[in-house]
Order: C-alpha cells, then sequence, then structure tokens
C-alpha cells in the first residue's frame, strides 16, 4: 500500500511536468522549450523547490562564473571597477522590477539580512505596538520577541479570516496611536497563502505608520510593485523566484521614511568620517550595506532580474498560479494525501502530508526519482502549524520551467 502511494506521488509530480512542456495557448503565451533550455538543470532533476533555492540560469551562471574568473586574473577590486556597469546595473534591474528609483534599492547578502537591517533600524519605545500576521516567519517572529524583550515594546498577532489570511477588518480594528510598524509576510513559508499586502498598505498608509513587507517568497513569482503595495519596506532574496545566486537579496527604503531610521551598523562605505568626532550617513538606501559584497553574486542578481524582466510577470504569474492548481488536482485525490494550502490568492507553493508516511519520508522517497521537494517544519511558522495542529509538511514549489 505504500509503495503504491509512493508511487502515485511520484506520478502527481512528473505527470504536472510532463502536461505542461507543451503549454503555449492564446490566453498564456510562453516558450517553455526556451525556458528549459536555458535551465541547465533540468536535465538533471524534476525540481520542485523553487520556494527553497531555484535552479539558476545558463546566463546567470555565467555572468558569475565570468566574474571570478576576471577576478582570478586580475584581482578583485580592479574586476569590480572593470564591470562597473554590471555592477551598477542591479540597483537598475531591482528599480524597474518592484517600481521604485534606484536610490532606495540596497544590495545585501539575504533576504534576512535585508528584513533585519530594516527592522533593527527602527527605534522602538516601551508601550509600541508591533502587529504581524498569523503566518510569520519564525527568524521575524524572533527578531520581535528580542526587540521587546530589550525596549518593552509588545507583540500583537492579527488573527485569520475565514479564508485563512490576514484579517483586514481585525487589523483595522486594532490599529491605534501605540501602533509603531505593521509587519508581514507576503507569500508565508508554508500553505499557498498570498497575504493582501495591498489591502494592509491602504490601512499603513492612512493611518501614517511604518509598514515592513518580507518578500521573500513572492519576489519573482509575481508582479511586485511598492506603490500599489503601499509599503515602506520590502525585503527580497536571489536565490528563489528571482533564480539568482545564493547569498543575494536586496531592501527597498522608501526615501520618505529614510529620516526615521537608524541603520543598526555603519562602515565606511555606508557612511563618511569627517572629522574625529563627526560622521555623516550617507543619502539613500545604500546606507545600510558594507564595503564588502560579492560581487560575482551581484552581478548575477542583476542578469537573474534582467533575464526575469524579459518574460513579462504577469505572464509568468499566471504560469506559475496554473502549474500549482494543477499539482493540487492531481494530488488532492489521492487516498490519504491532504493539501494544506489556504488563501484566497494561492501561489506556486503546494503543502500536503500523507496520512501514513512523515513528510521526510516522502521527500526521500521523491528524491530517489530526481524529483526534488523539501519539507516545512512546525517551528518555520509556529503560530500557524500549531493552529493547524501540524508539526510538518511536504512543500513542492513549482516554477514557469516546469
Amino acid at each position: 500500500m505504500r509503495e503504491e502511494r509512493t508511487r502515485q506521488l511520484m506520478e502527481a509530480a512528473s505527470g504536472i511536468y510532463e502536461e505542461s512542456e507543451t503549454e503555449n495557448t492564446p490566453t498564456m503565451p510562453f516558450d517553455l522549450e526556451r525556458a528549459r533550455r536555458e535551465t541547465p538543470g533540468c536535465e538533471q532533476v524534476l525540481h520542485f523547490n523553487n520556494a527553497g533555492s531555484a535552479l539558476t540560469t545558463r546566463p546567470v551562471l555565467d555572468a558569475v562564473i565570468a566574474h571570478l574568473q576576471l577576478e582570478a586574473q586580475i584581482g578583485g577590486y580592479e574586476a569590480a571597477d572593470q564591470a562597473r556597469a554590471a555592477v551598477d546595473r542591479v540597483y537598475d534591474a531591482v528599480a524597474e522590477l518592484i517600481d521604485c528609483s534606484p536610490d532606495e534599492v540596497a544590495i545585501v547578502e539575504s533576504a534576512t539580512r535585508a528584513w533585519d537591517l530594516a527592522f533593527y533600524s527602527i527605534s522602538f519605545q516601551p508601550g509600541d505596538r508591533i502587529l504581524t500576521a498569523m503566518a510569520e516567519y519564525a527568524s521575524n517572529y524572533i527578531a520581535f520577541l528580542q526587540v521587546a524583550k530589550k525596549t518593552g515594546a509588545v507583540v500583537e498577532v492579527i488573527p485569520n479570516d475565514a479564508a485563512g489570511q490576514i484579517s483586514i477588518d481585525a487589523l483595522q480594528n486594532a490599529i491605534d496611536e501605540r501602533v509603531k510598524l505593521i509587519a508581514i509576510t507576503h507569500v508565508p513559508t508554508n500553505g499557498g497563502l498570498v497575504n493582501p499586502v495591498a489591502e494592509v498598505g491602504k490601512i499603513a498608509r492612512q493611518h501614517g505608520i511604518l509598514y515592513l513587507v518580507d518578500a521573500c517568497q513572492s519576489i519573482g513569482q509575481m508582479p511586485i510593485d511598492v506603490e500599489q503595495i503601499g509599503c515602506d519596506l520590502l525585503s527580497a532574496t536571489g536565490r528563489k523566484y528571482l533564480r539568482g545566486p545564493r547569498g543575494t537579496g536586496f531592501l527597498y527604503v522608501r526615501n520618505t521614511v529614510l529620516e526615521q531610521l537608524e541603520p543598526p551598523f555603519l562602515d565606511m562605505h555606508s557612511a563618511t568620517w569627517l572629522a574625529r568626532d563627526r560622521y555623516e550617513i550617507q543619502p539613500g538606501a545604500r546606507r545600510f550595506e558594507t564595503f564588502e559584497a560579492n560581487y560575482a553574486a551581484k552581478i548575477g542578481l542583476g542578469v537573474a532580474i534582467d533575464y526575469a524582466l524579459q518574460w513579462d510577470m504577469v505572464t509568468l504569474w499566471r504560469r506559475i498560479k496554473t502549474l500549482a492548481y494543477r499539482l493540487r488536482a492531481r494530488l488532492s485525490p489521492l487516498p490519504g494525501v491532504i493539501v494544506r494550502d489556504r488563501g484566497v490568492t494561492q501561489c506556486g507553493i503546494v503543502t500536503f502530508t500523507v496520512e501514513d508516511k512523515s513528510p521526510q519520508e516522502i521527500k526521500s522517497a521523491l528524491s530517489q526519482q530526481q524529483i526534488n521537494v523539501t519539507v516545512t517544519p512546525r517551528v518555520a511558522t509556529l503560530l500557524d502549524m500549531d493552529a493547524r495542529g501540524l508539526e510538518s509538511a511536504v512543500r513542492a514549489s513549482v516554477h514557469y520551467y516546469n
């Protein structure tokens, strides 16, 4: 029985992959042959772990390797100078991707570092309220707790609505003069949910409250427009749906809130030493960067964003949602399989459990067939998982090249 169920799960995963390879309908024009040809990993695996780290593209791979070779040939500083246009391009690429100004962008080594830089730059006082969502990611919530312990600020969780996303009504009712920050994850690490960040943004703007969005799982998967969202701060990674190198990320900081923020640390890149007792923080979001960086990866991130922009984000988002829907539709009828996704809008992250197998067993069995998934544990979104009585689940996250 277990062997048969594993076989069915493998067919569900590989079947959506095969069925999608010929898709090219008038409502979803997409050159799948090109996408797969320019993704070397497609020859090796069926990769459904894109919310972990997606398969990179040939252009990104070539750009990173070329710069590393240049560093080896002429030196790191000299290579950065020679590649200045490619290094600078990443700021313009991010600005084009999320509809902001290049000087509102800082390039850092991860989404976690970007989020931390934003959050820890806010000055909290006793009694300040931090509002967040039930499905908030563990790293963010741990930071909330640390700051609350140090400053006397209070962390409050807004309940979900009936669909499982943050309740806009409950959020509106929670607002008072003590709310210092609204911080939510756009797409949580599991559950398929897409939180209504633009509706949250309207409330934040209405009351003049700082608004921080974790877009780690949504950037590259769907169109992101910081003006439509209305956020003041947004953190994102390169390695997931943007298909960039690991060790890359960015932070968006709206120019109008810069003076409210104090970067948690400074160096000679983020500030200028003017006199024995005086320094000046540089203008713009680059005050959140440091001097040293992985230039090959930074260039690779710019190439990855430019590659995504070539395809049109609306088309990519439509395709990812379609593939995820098909996977859910194939999994749901299987005996003992429960798809655990929630939300009015569901994304490319598909989570499920099987009654007589642990998620780790499913992951291992699929891995033997060159099908990549991962296991999402309770501690990643503790409040959400506890509310649903889950210890862990299988997470299969699809991308447009699947």
